[in-house]
């Protein structure tokens, strides 16, 4: 499967054996890792593809993407779907991002792209959410289109259809 591009970033679709090394955070011997990656997020992310993998083979393209930048290679977290779509088209997402590499609108560009591609592969509605204090992470949610779709005690729901995204969003 070919690597997902955006301006500024490569959306690397994660091998087994890559899952592998980012749950046990040790990179391959050409592996470029920004500080602070990979997160615990990113380990328990990695934890549930490997055990999707195991049971129900390969789950490309609706697996983890390792987030790139362009300009030198380096891993700056990842992004990717928590399975393939349900029976009504709808998937759920999450993404995470490396602390040293915050602020610059790459977990935005990401998701759009990711949304992009979601909807190139007949996804219909992408769901996300994050904790009630995790305003980064909803803004970002908000900035590649997605719309407010609930709260319980936890979490802030998110989704989007994508018959309504256009040109990024």
């Amino acid at each position: 499967m070919s690597d997902l591009l955006t301006a500024r970033l490569v959306l690397h679709p994660l091998t087994a054996g890559e899952t592998e090394r980012v749950v046990a955070g040790e990179a391959d011997g050409g592996g470029r890792w920004a500080p602070g990656y990979p997160t615990a997020g990113d380990v328990i992310a990695g934890r549930r593809l490997l055990c999707a993998w195991a049971s129900a083979g390969d789950p490309r393209p609706f697996g983890n993407y390792e987030i790139r930048r362009r300009e030198d290679s380096r891993a700056i977290d990842g992004l990717g779907f928590h399975g393939p779509p349900d029976e009504n088209g709808g998937v759920t997402i999450g993404f995470g991002l490396a602390p040293s590499a915050r602020g610059r609108g790459y977990a935005s560009e990401a998701l759009r792209g990711l949304l992009l591609f979601a909807q190139a592969h007949g996804v219909t509605c992408v769901r996300g959410d994050a904790d009630h204090d995790n305003i980064a992470s909803q803004h970002v949610m908000r900035a590649a289109g997605m719309q407010p779709a609930g709260r319980d005690e936890n979490l802030r729901h998110f989704e989007i259809t994508l018959d309504r995204l256009v040109g990024g969003h």
